[in-house]
C-alpha cells in the first residue's frame, strides 16, 4: 500500500510531523514502513510555462521553435521535438540552470542553428514512471488541462513535492489497505481526530428501479449488491489533483469515471465497478456462478475460460464481469459513455481468491476482497463515487439504489480484562489508560469493573480475541516503553542434545580435513530430483504451488546441487574445490503422496582438482578415490565406529565402475563413495570429481565405543611383513578384516604397503603385502608369542579367503 503524505492530511491533521516521523511512529506501532519515497528525484528549476508561438524549425523537419512565457519579463525561445507541442498550451518548462533526474543539468544551447533556452518536459523526464503516465502523454510533452499560473512551481502543481509511504502490511491488517484505515491508525498513534469525507448526493426525481433490476442467485457468495445509475455523464480527463493522487498510489489515470472508482477504492478500501449502461445488454443484473467452459473477454483484452467455482456479473444472458476481479471489455466505460451503472457489492473473499488464483489474475479489487472489506462501507463508498462522478463528470444521479441485501452482520464484542493484560505484558496499565487507547482507536466499550467489553468496528476484522486487544494496548502504550523484568522461579540452562553435539563434531572433523561447508536449496527441479546413484528409484515430492519450475520439487539427493557449486567455482577460475554439506533429503514411495515424506539427514561431499600443491617443493597431489576414502575413515575414527565400517566395491549409476564403493556399517548399507562417471562429468562440464553421500542420522545414532587416547608404549613392538597370494576378485579390505580378527589383542596395526599383479604371478591371482605390528603395552613380547599369533593369522587367511604365502 502506497500512502501519499499530502493526501493523508485530508483525513488527519499531521502537518507538524514529517513523513519520516510518521513512518518511524507507524513502524514502532506495529505497521512496518519499508520506504519513504521522495517523488522529487533531485529536480529543481521547473516552472509552468505558456507556449505563445510554435513554428517549424527552419533547418529541421522534426523540430519546432517555441516562444514560451515562463513568468519572466521576456519570452524565452525553446527548441522542442515533441509532436504534440502547439501554441496555447500550458506546459512544464525546465529553465536554464534547472536540474532533472539523474543530475541532468539544463544549459543554453543551439540546436540546428536556433538558440534553445530551456526544455519543455514530458512527465517521464520529470521522473514519473512510464506505466503511470496517461496514454495520451505516453509520447510527447505533458500539457496542463487545469487552470495553472504561469511561472509557478510545476513540481508542486504535479504533486512532485509529495512523499509516499510504502506500507509492508501483514495479511491481518487489511484495514490499512485504504487511506481511511491508515488515517485511523495515524490518528490513534498521534491522538488526533479523523475527518471523514463529506458525501453530498443530489438526485433527480427519477427512480433507479425504472432503469435496472438486480437479482442475486449466488447469495452465499454475494450477500449484498447495489446498483446506482448516473445519467448525462461526460467522460473525459480527470482533474489534475485526482490524477496526482492516483499516480502517487501507483495507479495510472484513465478517465474521470474510472479514476473516481479507483480513487474511492484507495480511499475506502471498497472495490467498485462502473459499467456503460447502454452497452450492458439488458435492464437486469444477474449475479451467479459461471458455467463450466463459459468465456469472457476481460478489460485487458484477454479471453478467460471460467468454471462453476467462479462468480460472474451477467446481464441475464452472458457474463459482463468476473465478480470482484475484473470487468468485461464489452461493457467498459469509454469516451462515448453517457449513462453509468455503478456497482457497489460485497463478495465472499474465498470465492474471489479462488477465481483470482485459477485465472492468474490479481487486481487491486481482488486483493481487497480476498483480505476482507468493511461491510458497513459498501454503500457509503458507492454513494461517495456517485457524488464525485456528478461533480467531476457532470452526471445526474438517479434517485434510489437498486439492491439485493441479505448481508447481516453483528459487530463483535471482545472482553478486555486489565488484570490479564498487565500480567501478560508485564505492565501496569490503568483502566483510564486502557479507555484512552480504545477512544484513540475509535472503539466503543462498556466498563464492567476491571473489564472493558469492547465493540469492534467492521473495519478491524483482525481483532477477534482478547489477545488481539492486548496487542493494541501494547503498541499504543509503546513496545519500547514496556519495562524489562527478569523471569521469576527456577530456570533451566539451554544445552545441545547428543545428536547435535555429534553433528557439530562431524562439521569440525570435515573442516579440519580441508573441506568447506556449503548450504544449498532443499527445493530443486524435477530433473535434479531424480537423485544420484542409489536414490533414483524414489518418488519425488512435488510442491502444489511452486515459485518456479527450478524450485518445484523436494531434493532426493544433495549431490546434484554440489555439482552446481563446483560449476559456479569453475566459472570463476577456482579449479580446486573441496566441499561438504549436511542437509535433509525428502523421499516418498507413495504415488498419491497422501502421507508425509520421509526426511533423512545426509552428509555429502564433492572433491575435484588438486588436493595438495607445494610450488617450492614442486609437489602435487590430485584428488583421487583414496583421498575421499581417507577423509571418511578419519571421520569414522573420530566417531568411534571405524572398526564397524566396511568399504565394498560396487557398481552404481552415474559412478565410475572401478572406483566406487558402498559404505556399510555393521553390514547395513549407509551410503557410497566414488568417482563421477566420465560420461556424466562430460555432460555436466566437470573435471575428475569424487563424491560421497552417507546417512548422517544412522552414523550418529549408532552405538559407538568411546574414543580413548593412550599413552605412548613403554615396550618395543615387533613387526612382521607378509605377502599373500589371493584371487583377483578378493579385496584388500576383506583380507585385512580376517587378519585383524585372527591377530587378537596383540595385533595393534595392519598396513597394506604393496600390490603386485606382474608377469610372474599366476593367471587370476594377485599379491598383497601387509605390515603387521604386534605389541603388548604391559610387557615385552617374545618371539615365540608373536610367532604363535602370526601363524594363526596365516592359517585363518588361508581358510577364509584362500590366501597363501608368496614364495
Amino acid at each position: 500500500m502506497l500512502v501519499s503524505y499530502k493526501w493523508l492530511q485530508d483525513y488527519v491533521d499531521v502537518k507538524e510531523h514529517s513523513a519520516r516521523d510518521i513512518a518511524e511512529k507507524m513502524t514502532r506501532g506495529g505497521i512496518e514502513i519499508d520506504f519513504v519515497h521522495q517523488l522529487n528525484q533531485g529536480i529543481s528549476g521547473v516552472v509552468v510555462g505558456f507556449v505563445k508561438e510554435c513554428n517549424q524549425h527552419p533547418n529541421a523537419d522534426k523540430l519546432n521553435v517555441c516562444q514560451v512565457d515562463i513568468g519572466e519579463e521576456e519570452l524565452v525561445q525553446i527548441v522542442c521535438g515533441a509532436k504534440n507541442v502547439a501554441a496555447g498550451q500550458h506546459v512544464a518548462v525546465a529553465k536554464v540552470g534547472a536540474v532533472l533526474p539523474g543530475n541532468f543539468k539544463i544549459k543554453k544551447a543551439k540546436l540546428r542553428g536556433e538558440v534553445s533556452q530551456g526544455m519543455i518536459c514530458s512527465l517521464q523526464e520529470l521522473g514519473i514512471d512510464s506505466k503511470l503516465v496517461q496514454k495520451e502523454y505516453a509520447e510527447g510533452i505533458y500539457v496542463f488541462r487545469d487552470q495553472v499560473e504561469v511561472g509557478s512551481d510545476a513540481l508542486a502543481t504535479l504533486n512532485l513535492d509529495d512523499e509516499v509511504l510504502e506500507l509492508d502490511l501483514t495479511p491481518n491488517r487489511a484495514d490499512c489497505l485504504n487511506m481511511l484505515g491508515v488515517a485511523y491508525e495515524v490518528a490513534a498513534l498521534y491522538e488526533k481526530e479523523v475527518t471523514l469525507p463529506t458525501i453530498d448526493v443530489q438526485t433527480n426525481e427519477e427512480e433507479a428501479s425504472d432503469y435496472i433490476d438486480v437479482k442475486v442467485e449466488a447469495t452465499e457468495d454475494n450477500p449484498y449488491y447495489g446498483a446506482i445509475i448516473i445519467k448525462d455523464v461526460k467522460v473525459g480527463t480527470s482533474p489534475l489533483w485526482l490524477q496526482n493522487r492516483l499516480m502517487a498510489a501507483g495507479i495510472r489515470p484513465i478517465s474521470n469515471v474510472v479514476d473516481i472508482t479507483n480513487y474511492v477504492l484507495l480511499e475506502y478500501g471498497q472495490p467498485l465497478h462502473a459499467f456503460d449502461y447502454d452497452r450492458f445488454g439488458s435492464k437486469e443484473v444477474v449475479v451467479r456462478r459461471a458455467n463450466d467452459g463459459e468465456t469472457i473477454v476481460t478489460l485487458d483484452d484477454q479471453e478467460r475460460t471460467l468454471s462453476s467455482d467462479h462468480l460472474v456479473i451477467t446481464n441475464g444472458k452472458e457474463p459482463v464481469a468476473i465478480a470482484g476481479v475484473m470487468g468485461g471489455a464489452t461493457s467498459e466505460v469509454h469516451a462515448g459513455t453517457t449513462t453509468v451503472l455503478l456497482e457497489a457489492a460485497y463478495f465472499k473473499g474465498a470465492t474471489i481468491r479462488k477465481a483470482s488464483r485459477d485465472l492468474g489474475l490479481r487486481s487491486d479489487a481482488s486483493t481487497r476482497y480476498e483480505k476482507g472489506v468493511a461491510q458497513d462501507r459498501v454503500l457509503a463508498a458507492g454513494r461517495r463515487a456517485a457524488a464525485l462522478i456528478a461533480e467531476l463528470a457532470g452526471g445526474t444521479i438517479v434517485s434510489g439504489v437498486v439492491e439485493q441485501d441479505i448481508l447481516s452482520y453483528e459487530l463483535s464484542t471482545v472482553a478486555l480484562d486489565l488484570n490479564r493484560v498487565n500480567n501478560r505484558l508485564g505492565m501496569s496499565v490503568s483502566t483510564d489508560e486502557a479507555i484512552s487507547f480504545m477512544d484513540r482507536l475509535g472503539f466503543t466499550y462498556e466498563i464492567d469493573g476491571e473489564v472493558l467489553n469492547v465493540t469492534i468496528p467492521s473495519r478491524r476484522s483482525d481483532i477477534q480475541i482478547e489477545e488481539d486487544l492486548m496487542e493494541e494496548v501494547a503498541r499504543l502504550y509503546g513496545y519500547d516503553h514496556i519495562p524489562t523484568t527478569l523471569p521469576i522461579g527456577a530456570t533451566t540452562q539451554g544445552a545441545l542434545t547428543d545428536y547435535q553435539k555429534k553433528r557439530r563434531h562431524v562439521r569440525r572433523v570435515l573442516e579440519r580435513s580441508g573441506l568447506s561447508q556449503v548450504i544449498t536449496y532443499s527445493l530443486t527441479s524435477p530433473e535434479k530430483a531424480k537423485g544420484f546413484a542409489f536414490e533414483k528409484n524414489q518418488t519425488p515430492v512435488t510442491l502444489a504451488m511452486p515459485m518456479s519450475e527450478d524450485r518445484s520439487t523436494m531434493r532426493t539427493s544433495l549431490i546434484p546441487h554440489l555439482f552446481d557449486v563446483l560449476s559456479y567455482n569453475f566459472n570463476r577460475k577456482n579449479q580446486d574445490v573441496h566441499v561438504y554439506e549436511i542437509g535433509s533429503i525428502f523421499l516418498s514411495n507413495e504415488e498419491t503422496l497422501t502421507n508425509q515424506p520421509t526426511e533423512r539427514e545426509m552428509v555429502t561431499g564433492a572433491l575435484t582438482g588438486m588436493w595438495l600443491e607445494h610450488e617450492w617443493q614442486a609437489e602435487k597431489k590430485a584428488v583421487d578415490f583414496f583421498v575421499g576414502k581417507g577423509i571418511l575413515e578419519n571421520l569414522f575414527k573420530e566417531l568411534g565406529i571405524e572398526a564397524k565400517i566396511v568399504f565394498e566395491q560396487a557398481t552404481l549409476p552415474d559412478l565410475h565402475p572401478g572406483r566406487t564403493a558402498l559404505v556399510k556399517l555393521d553390514g547395513q548399507e549407509i551410503g557410497f563413495i566414488g568417482q563421477v562417471h566420465p560420461s556424466k562429468q562430460k555432460e555436466l562440464g566437470l573435471k575428475e570429481t569424487y563424491v560421497y553421500e552417507l546417512e548422517l542420522d544412522t552414523l550418529l545414532n549408532h552405538e559407538a565405543k568411546a574414543v580413548v587416547y593412550q599413552a605412548l608404549p613403554r615396550f618395543p613392538a615387533m613387526v612382521r611383513d607378509i605377502a599373500l597370494v589371493i584371487d583377483k576378485h578378493r579385496s584388500a579390505g576383506e583380507v585385512e578384516t580376517v587378519i585383524r580378527w585372527a591377530g587378537g589383542e596383540l595385533l595393534k596395526k595392519v598396513r597394506l604397503f604393496d600390490l603386485y599383479e606382474g608377469e610372474h604371478m599366476e593367471e587370476g591371482k594377485k599379491s598383497l603385502a601387509f605390515s603387521l605390528t604386534y605389541l603388548d603395552p604391559e610387557r615385552t613380547l617374545t618371539d615365540e608369542e608373536v610367532t604363535k599369533v602370526h601363524t594363526e593369522v596365516l592359517k585363518m587367511v588361508e581358510e577364509h579367503v584362500g590366501a597363501t604365502l608368496r614364495g
